[in-house]
Order: structure tokens, then sequence, then C-alpha cells
């Protein structure tokens, strides 16, 4: 009778012990697919940020060769600063 039922405890244990790992297999799994799905989701975002940023760097770009314009620079000092191109008698070139 002892032997009998020392089997079936054994048997119930290896049950459990499978059951056990398979819960925790099974857990491990949609752990590991949720953690996927979320690195996509952030990949995403900074593809569409690197994007946006992109974006910005040309139009900040134009900006600067807009703002660095010659024509932009002179008629901005002859209209608000009221300067004049200097008289060839008033240019001191330098070596």
């Amino acid at each position: 009778m002892a032997k009998t039922m020392s089997r079936s405890a054994n048997r119930i244990l290896l049950f459990l012990v499978l059951l056990l790992f398979l819960i925790g297999g099974s857990l491990f799994y949609v752990w590991s697919r949720i953690q996927v799905i979320q690195l996509g989701y952030e990949i995403s975002n900074a593809l569409k940020e690197e994007r946006a940023l992109a974006e910005l760097n040309k139009r900040l770009r134009l900006e600067i060769a807009t703002l660095k314009s010659y024509t932009r620079i002179e008629k901005f000092a002859v209209e608000e600063l009221r300067m004049t191109k200097p008289k060839p008698d008033q240019v001191i070139v330098i070596r």
C-alpha cells in the first residue's frame, strides 16, 4: 500500500513539475513577444523622430544660407545701418 501511495505521489509531483515548466515557458514566451512588440514601437518612434530632425536640419541649413546671403547683408547694411560702399581712396589693402 505504501509503495502505491509513493508512486502516485511521485507521479503527481512529476506532473506538477512538468506543469510548472509548461506555465513558466508559456509566460516567458508571452513576455518575450511583448518585449519584441514594444521595441518595434520604440524603433518606429525613433525613426519618425530622425526624419523630423533631418527635415529641421534641412530648413535650418537653408535659413543659414539665406541669412549669409551677400545680397541680404548688403541690403541690410544700406537700408538699416545707413552704410555706403567705400570710395577707392578709402580702401586700404593689408597684406
